[in-house]
């Protein structure tokens, strides 16, 4: 059976209410359909997945007739699993073009970028193999390479938040590849024809060897962004516009990123959040979940600054200072003067804050307008109320 050209808005509006109400219908939590890369030695085995259009709990009507699209074409879409994946092929198009059809002519530039892509694909010859759609029907721990991508875009696009995707496991569904630009290559497949292929001059000029592409060969970043090193973001960082990133000792690792504005010279490791308007200096660190924080994800405040090869392991509020080169973790013991410890409960009202002078980091997490700095006589941390104003450089940002 085929999908009958649907002729009005209204017609389309009653074919997706149909669709909706078959028995066992699930609206989709994302779904989008991707191009897909597959090993050189293993065809069966998907490499990556480039989706033009992502849909994070959005476009519901797509979805639904994506679905019947499907059905159509003589693919059984499950419903009682966390996630489908299905092949694409051209009685899938031919369907989504049908039933597309009052929209087709204004689907351009942000208007109806589902129907675009149906569209795109309308033009192409034989779309078997090398085109896939996906549906996750709710946010459990990814089981396909499909849906791996789909959150780690979701999460690059800022559709979801950060540290709100479940990406457990994803270590373990993708595969550890050698990246030549945008192309993956299965590494089995390099030592089978290494000889062949030094000799002819064939052999491929490999830029890393990751299970994660980096985040410019999938996402295109806002005007006023800029990331001068390439392999400085993975895919699944979320840059807010106005971040900069510079080269040398700084990196963005999946599942974090900013808020806003943020000057990036040093690392935000995987899970790490930085707000507005806060500088992270040459080789700073901010811990991850599995880098020293007992679990605990990192939140930076805004208009915060960490100093030059500082290390941060509690989150921090805003208008707060690390200077350069001390680390302030959890066990971290710190000093507060009696005086400092009056201002900083003043800045801080909310906060439960003994009166006594020694602090673990721990205690102090969170709070705003604290300035973290080592006593040069003594060597001992100390923290005081932050007099000096964090801000960025507009013309940069």
């Amino acid at each position: 059976m085929a999908i009958e050209t649907v002729t009005s808005t209204e017609a389309f509006k009653s074919l997706v209410e149909e669709i909706k109400a078959q028995e066992g219908y699930r609206e989709p939590v994302a779904f989008g359909i991707a191009r897909v890369d597959r090993g050189q030695k293993n065809a069966d085995k998907v490499l990556q997945a480039n989706y033009a259009v992502v849909n994070w709990r959005e476009n519901y009507g797509s979805a639904a007739i994506f679905i019947r699209a499907l059905q159509e074409a003589r693919v059984e879409v499950d419903f009682s699993g966390s996630e489908f994946v299905a092949t694409l092929s051209d009685e899938f198009v031919a369907n989504a073009m049908a039933a597309f059809a009052p929209y087709v002519a204004e689907a351009v530039g942000e208007a109806h970028r589902n129907v675009q892509v149906v569209k795109v694909l309308s033009a192409m010859e034989d779309i078997g193999k090398d085109f896939r759609i996906t549906f996750l029907f709710e946010d459990e721990a990814p089981k396909s390479v499909e849906a791996v991508y789909l959150k780690l875009y979701a999460l690059s696009l800022g559709k979801a938040p950060l540290r709100g995707v479940n990406l457990n496991g994803a270590f373990g569904v993708l595969s550890n590849v050698a990246w030549v630009g945008n192309k993956p290559y299965e590494l089995d497949y390099l030592r089978e024809n290494e000889i062949e292929m030094k000799l002819k001059g064939t052999f491929p000029d490999i830029d890393s060897v990751d299970k994660f592409p980096r985040y410019l060969q999938h996402v295109i970043p806002a005007d006023n962004t800029r990331i001068l090193d390439s392999s400085k973001v993975r895919m699944g960082a979320q840059l807010a516009p106005g971040t900069t990133v510079m080269p040398g000792a700084s990196y963005i690792n999946f599942n974090a990123g900013t808020l806003g504005p943020v000057m990036v010279e040093g690392r935000i490791s995987s899970s790490a959040v930085v707000g507005s308007g806060s500088d992270v200096g040459g080789g700073a660190s901010i811990l991850g979940v599995l880098s020293g924080t007992d679990g605990n994800p990192i939140s930076i405040g805004e208009n915060t600054l960490l100093g030059a090869n500082s290390v941060t392991g509690v989150p921090l509020g805003d208008g707060c200072i690390v200077d350069a080169g001390i680390a302030i973790l959890a066990g971290t013991k710190i000093r507060i003067d009696e005086d400092q410890l009056a201002r900083i409960k003043a800045a801080n009202p909310e906060a439960d804050l003994e009166d006594k002078t020694v602090f673990k980091g721990a205690e102090l997490q969170g709070l705003n307008g604290v300035h973290y700095r080592q006593d040069s006589l003594t060597g001992e941390l100390i923290a005081r109320r932050s007099t000096r104003e964090v801000k960025l450089n507009e013309e940069l940002h």
